[in-house]
């Protein structure tokens, strides 16, 4: 008699599919369409389906492989989409149990079209320059933004695995967890997904019970908790899940040691502020402009916070489109070797293109495209691409009153910088 295992999915239930082992695929989707108390609307179908030497081996490794991706009740439910869907697959044609493929959903890509509903203009397109864009930056106040998982995934996978061992990861700007991945964090997906991988201690995410539901969780907040295998929700009175809540404070002060999320931009010097002082490990997105910023400057000039990798342009709104903002990943974590050091071009003042240096109406020196004049002892002006670049870690330094330069060329205002040195 022949084994196989299964992935099949309810119509109605796209966030989540069940994985389980049969000996006859046609009778068990029968019985899952025919359980007392279905709806008949909500029809169950494979998205995959594959032959096994072993069944109930096979089933019991996936068990114990995407242990943190089982809901917590149901616990033959895991959660869905389609990067998860693909890890299950590859996970499971890599076993030794697996024989070959029996089935899968053909037209499976298409899940992800249906979220990104247009594609997003250049800036030659739009009429807009680089200039515009950093301007454009630092006047951000919409906060109903989502971080999508491949930047949160791309970012953090950049960093030495060992930083996360037997740490608590504290997620608290509106980092819901929910059993549909569409009403969860890509933040708390993240841990969740990667928790064993990481050897992390414990997870806490905070969700905000907010005029403006992101998550779909409601107007009141709560924390989630995931400490090895139990996971739980706690609903504290008067709790509103705002990361300077006297509770979520606690938990900062208290617990966590790495803080991981995407604090709103309208409340950026607040969240800086808070969470700097706390002396906690951070990687956290924020405005690109904040290296050129007034009440950002000091925490760059004074080496307390630094570029992370990449920079974030793209969100999901409300409506699940792609919309555009201008961020930058954030962290006080060491970082060696940075691939950016490659955009930085460090060479005498001679040999830098005219049309790159210039000096303003008070002689000082201004230069772009992440040009630096390595025999130039004066201050000189840069733009905040330099500093995410990583200048400040190649012999330079932020100088002046811990206020951005803002250069006057012919009597006309430029567009704001920063004053460094070479140290």
């Amino acid at each position: 008699m022949k084994q196989y295992v299964y992935i099949v999915q309810a119509s109605l239930e796209p966030s989540k599919c069940k994985i389980g082992k049969t000996n006859d695929i046609e009778r068990r989707l029968k019985e899952y369409n025919n359980m007392t108390g279905k709806s008949k609307e909500n029809i169950y179908q494979y998205l995959f389906v594959c032959e096994t030497k072993d069944m109930a081996q096979l089933e019991n490794d996936i068990k114990k492989k995407f242990a943190t991706l089982r809901e917590e009740k149901s616990r033959e439910i895991y959660f869905y989409n389609f990067s998860l869907f693909n890890d299950y697959i590859k996970f499971i044609k890599s076993h030794k149990m697996f024989v070959k493929e029996i089935f899968i959903k053909p037209d499976e890509k298409k899940h992800i079209v249906k979220i990104i509903k247009k594609t997003t203009p250049s800036l030659q397109e739009r009429g807009l320059s680089r200039k515009d864009v950093m301007q454009k930056a630092q006047n951000i106040d919409n906060d109903e933004f989502y971080t999508r998982y491949e930047d949160v995934e791309k970012e953090l996978s950049m960093y030495d695995k060992r930083i996360w061992k037997n740490k608590v990861i504290f997620c608290n700007c509106d980092d819901a967890v929910d059993t549909d991945n569409r009403n969860t964090s890509a933040f708390a997906l993240y841990f969740l997904q990667n928790f064993k991988e990481l050897g992390l201690k414990k997870l806490i995410c905070t969700h905000y019970g907010g005029v403006v539901d992101l998550f779909n969780q409601g107007g009141v907040g709560y924390i989630f908790t995931k400490d090895g295998f139990r996971e739980f929700k706690e609903y504290p009175k008067g709790y509103t899940g705002s990361f300077d809540a006297e509770l979520s404070l606690k938990i900062l002060d208290e617990e966590a040691d790495i803080v991981c999320t995407n604090p709103p931009f309208s409340r950026a010097i607040d969240y800086w502020n808070i969470t700097i002082k706390s002396g906690k490990k951070f990687i956290i997105i924020s405005n690109i402009a904040n290296p050129i910023t007034k009440a950002f400057i000091p925490y760059f000039k004074n080496n307390q916070v630094w570029a992370g990798y990449n920079r974030v342009d793209k969100y999901l709104n409300l409506k699940r489109e792609l919309v555009e903002a201008s961020g930058h990943w954030y962290t006080n974590i060491p970082i060696n070797n940075r691939p950016k050091y490659k955009q930085l071009k460090i060479i005498p003042l001679k040999e830098i293109p005219d049309k790159y240096k210039r000096y303003d109406d008070n002689k000082m020196l201004i230069v772009d495209n992440c040009y630096i004049p390595n025999d130039y002892q004066q201050p000189f002006a840069v733009s905040a691409r330099p500093i995410l670049n990583g200048i400040l870690e190649k012999g330079y330094k932020i100088i002046g009153h811990n206020e951005s330069y803002i250069p006057n060329i012919n009597g006309k205002e430029c567009f704001r910088r920063v004053l460094v040195q070479q140290i």
